[in-house]
């Protein structure tokens, strides 16, 4: 099933910079925008649960005197 949506003239123009070609549908553009978006949050949930098992956590103080703040 098909659909219409509506979109502004800003993001239309968005759309259009992140054509790969010319003639490529606007579908197209979302579809990636969507498996880079599912992609990017399952790699940050693993690398958060990753984390979680060796939190590395440094002060404020200690960064600053890291830094040579």
């Amino acid at each position: 099933m098909e659909t219409t949506i509506k979109v502004s003239n800003e993001v239309k123009k968005y759309l259009d910079k992140m054509k790969i070609f010319e003639r490529e549908t606007y579908n197209n553009v979302i579809e990636v925008l969507i498996e880079d978006n599912l992609e990017l949050n399952e790699k940050t949930k693993r690398e958060l649960r990753e984390r979680e098992k060796n939190p590395k956590f440094i002060s404020h103080e200690e960064v600053g005197r890291k830094l040579g703040l």
